[in-house]
């Protein structure tokens, strides 16, 4: 896209254009906030908490705007709606990263968990699509990024249900790069792999005996996550559509002894 480009100090050039980041007062959302907006993008900051949204708005000299991704389809379109005023009626960045993922073997799951999970993670990027990517489309031009997971490749106790529902998010952004792609809007994912977040705090020791035996040997962080989203936006990635990017540490692609 030629509105966000690498400068000859292979940094990021670009002219004003608009981002919704969902789930952005913490963690990876709230990394790749403040990632877009040092790359010249205007970042409308959403989420639950209005404490952490205004405070991250402020930071950035932006809006931060209050939203429940649990509610309704027509409670989204609102969403959507409010959104796109916010940002001067067009939003030509739409970033995925909301995402629930409650830590219990599959008996334990409440019904309001597995509704609440299959709504945030499935049915609000459906929907926010649905609403935001024909207007990008007209326009010839947009992207949409999907924050996957690796637990998305794997088996792996207590998460199936969010590992199901990142499954599905990864088929959804290929659906849509081939469905929006031949009209200017590319859409790929990136999928983090185990990333300290103020989420898993209080799991550091599990995160980092997970990635021990990963050749990066360590967690990510939001920061590295981040980056890879805004690669994506540039032009050094214009030709990708539908792709998956691991910013995982090779925790799924390598096995160390």
């Amino acid at each position: 896209m030629p509105w966000l480009r690498p400068d000859d100090g292979c940094g990021l050039v670009a002219m004003t254009r608009h981002a919704l980041v969902t789930g952005s007062t913490s963690g990876i959302g709230a990394a790749t906030a403040r990632a877009l907006t040092a790359a010249g993008l205007r970042v409308l900051v959403t989420g639950r908490d209005t404490t952490r949204g205004d405070a991250l708005a402020a930071e950035l000299g932006t809006t931060f705007l209050p939203s429940d991704l649990t509610g309704s389809p027509d409670d989204l379109r609102t969403f959507a709606a409010a959104a796109t005023d916010a940002l001067d009626g067009h939003v030509d960045v739409l970033v995925h990263n909301a995402a629930l993922c409650p830590p219990v073997d599959t008996p334990s799951l409440s019904d309001a968990d597995l509704e609440a999970t299959l709504a945030v993670n499935v049915r609000a990027p459906h929907v926010l699509t649905a609403a935001l990517a024909p207007a990008m489309a007209e326009r010839g031009e947009g992207a949409i990024v999907v924050v996957g997971s690796w637990m998305a490749h794997v088996g792996h106790p207590f998460v199936g249900l969010y590992s199901a529902t990142k499954a599905a998010e990864i088929q959804l952004a290929r659906s849509w790069a081939a469905e929006f792609g031949p009209r200017g809007v590319r859409v790929n994912t990136v999928s983090p792999g185990a990333t300290r977040t103020p989420i898993n705090a209080a799991e550091d020791e599990v995160v980092v005996a997970m990635t021990a035996r990963t050749p990066a040997g360590r967690p990510g962080t939001p920061d590295e996550v981040a980056g890879a989203v805004t690669w994506l936006l540039s032009d050094a990635a214009g030709y990708l559509h539908g792709a998956e990017i691991a910013v995982d540490g090779g925790i799924t692609g390598c096995a160390r002894s």
